[in-house]
């Protein structure tokens, strides 16, 4: 997942708290008629709930279609378009960008990206968004590169290599000759990248990388079907993931925070969180393994896959890291293997260590915190608390005091459980939610007035196993650990929480997995996208759906909003899911009221 704005740099930004500015002018659009989108969960505290509500429970009949565009490349599209000052910012698959006028979706400019030769992608060519502040639009890329390009031509002014030559590579050489995914078609792999949206603030650019948490992925045979097998590796495979910031001016780096600490990252050998999660872990032979794999650390994983969320009163940053590495297999990862699978907070001026609280130690199941962490004030038993909270793969939504971490609830399960937390073996276990989700990277939505929050998730059961292939005589075999898709039904859960209770207000189902993220409005409105192309508009009170578009393409990405010349616009983009089997496109789409609508 939102508070980002204030006066800031110059300039006055009414309605939340903005990043920055750019310094495109379009006399046409009147500066006192806008309300803007200006940063990935519309404000810092990534809460994406606006105040907006010309387009409302009485008029959405009337929602048509504004404008509509074609970038002209047709791939899995995850972004959150950013509007700021009536442009259009988009960050398309493979990192171009468009700069689009927002109220007509005329084309200002193009920025074509020119990837690093060989580099590989971890997970396909999607990025989540850019960063648009002192005149710049800023972007992380699929190439583990910051790059940042003047607002108002598109002209590139400075690109940073952010991880290095460091990347991670993984062979189906690995596999023993006889295995059946040694010859199976890699559709993602473990190269760094950057999927995040970046933020601005202060002057400095936060962005952090992906594809450390070593994994070979492999095809699904079915065109429809999710993602096939993922595979972990018991080895010397993986890097750190890290979070960092970088100057606005010149993109030097400020400060880097590994997501692995060089020391500790064993942790205290948990075996029960504080949210009362009991694991089943053998702490004598991981203790013991720690004198076998003392430099664990080295290949540690943690990626950093969420736009961390900002507490400007406090200087404080919010994010989310990935599995460890190598991924579901922990022969050569003993202990908790901090910091992966935490909430983490971070001083956002030095990058120094505030507090982290890890959902899963010792994860052996993929269960990253990939949705955005949210900051909101929580009614809880009579008091207000600064509150963070973050849907969780696991199925929970978690909520904590975030100044010190301290956990106080988590709402009831918003999809269904079954063997959570049960370890893989021979026979294959099968768990839901699984390395997919509960709820996978689609941000949130929550309105503080009403205490609720809305989550995006998953039903799609996992069947992990453990092999070890055989090798020459008198060598220890070869184990890995990985985790496919069953034949079991799967489907989408779109949920309302009541955090005053943690109870599930109301549940909608969705026939396929829900993936992209929602929009709320003070219109009494929540939107939400569906593989199949379906945009569909439901009473955010209720559930009950009032309104729909159907798309070419799978609507995939979280939904904004935002008003130019006194008109409210609804926006997404329609590109589809690759590693979920939905059909992927090219298409922005924006919608607004008709001209005759009594608003």
């Amino acid at each position: 997942m939102l508070t980002f704005f204030k006066q800031f740099f110059g300039c006055v930004l009414t309605s939340t708290l903005i990043a920055g500015c750019t310094q495109i002018s379009h006399p046409d659009h009147p500066q006192s008629a806008k309300a803007d989108w200006p940063s990935y969960g519309l404000n810092m505290a990534a809460q994406r709930f606006s105040d907006l509500s010309q387009i409302n429970l009485k008029n959405i009949a009337q929602l048509q279609s504004a404008w509509t565009a074609e970038t002209g490349v047709k791939a899995t599209f995850q972004a959150t378009p950013i509007v700021v000052n009536g442009v259009m910012y988009v960050s398309l698959p493979f990192n171009h960008v468009l700069a689009l006028d927002a109220a007509t979706g005329k084309q200002l400019w193009k920025y074509t990206h020119v990837r690093k030769a060989d580099w590989p992608m971890c997970c396909g060519p999607a990025n989540r968004g850019v960063a648009v502040a002192e005149g710049k639009v800023f972007m992380g890329t699929v190439d583990a590169r910051l790059i940042a390009l003047d607002a108002q031509s598109g002209q590139k002014l400075w690109d940073i290599d952010v991880a290095g030559n460091q990347v991670n590579t993984e062979h189906q050489d690995t596999l023993s000759g006889s295995d059946p995914n040694k010859t199976r078609k890699v559709t993602g792999g473990t190269g760094v990248g950057i999927a995040m949206a970046p933020v601005v603030y202060n002057h400095k650019v936060i962005i952090g990388i992906t594809g450390v948490g070593y994994g070979l992925h492999i095809d699904n045979p079915r065109s429809d079907a999710p993602l096939g097998a993922v595979i972990g590796v018991t080895g010397r495979y993986g890097r750190p993931g890290f979070l960092a910031a970088f100057d606005v001016n010149d993109g030097h780096q400020v400060w880097q925070f590994d997501t692995i600490p060089e020391h500790g990252w064993e942790g205290q050998f948990t075996t029960k969180t504080a949210d009362g999660n009991q694991f089943d872990r053998d702490i004598a032979a991981e203790q013991a393994a720690v004198k076998v794999y003392p430099d664990a650390a080295r290949f540690g994983g943690g990626s950093a896959w969420s736009t961390p969320a900002i507490d400007t009163s406090t200087h404080t940053l919010y994010f989310g890291t990935g599995n460890p590495s190598p991924q579901m297999n922990d022969v050569s990862r003993p202990g908790d293997n901090l910091y992966t699978v935490s909430l983490v907070a971070l001083d956002t001026e030095t990058g120094k260590y505030k507090w982290h609280y890890q959902q899963v130690p010792h994860d052996l199941w993929g269960y990253d915190l990939a949705s955005p962490p949210v900051l909101f004030d929580y009614q809880y038993q009579g008091k207000k608390i600064a509150a963070v909270g973050q849907a969780s793969k696991t199925g929970w939504f978690y909520i904590h005091d975030r100044q010190t971490g301290q956990f106080i609830t988590k709402s009831e399960p918003f999809v269904p459980q079954h063997n959570l937390f049960k370890k893989p073996s021979a026979e294959g276990t099968v768990v839901y939610p699984g390395i997919l989700g509960g709820a996978n990277w689609s941000p949130v939505s929550l309105n503080q007035a009403q205490q609720t929050a809305y989550v995006a998730a998953i039903h799609s059961p996992i069947k992990y196993t453990v092999h070890e292939t055989e090798v020459s005589p008198g060598e220890k075999p070869i184990r890995y650990a990985a985790s496919e898709p069953t034949n079991d039904a799967r489907w989408g859960l779109l949920s309302a929480i009541d955090l005053a209770s943690g109870k599930i207000a109301w549940q909608h189902k969705t026939s396929q997995p829900l993936v992209g993220g929602v929009l709320a409005t003070a219109g009494g409105l929540l939107f939400c996208g569906e593989g199949d192309g379906k945009f569909v508009a439901y009473d955010s009170k209720t559930g009950k759906p009032v309104w729909q578009f159907q798309s070419e393409y799978g609507v995939n990405a979280p939904p904004i909003t935002y008003q130019i010349n006194g008109e409210q616009f609804i926006a997404v983009v329609s590109g589809g899911n690759s590693l979920f089997g939905f059909k992927q496109g090219d298409r922005i789409l924006t919608f607004k009221l008709a001209k005759n609508t009594n608003q």
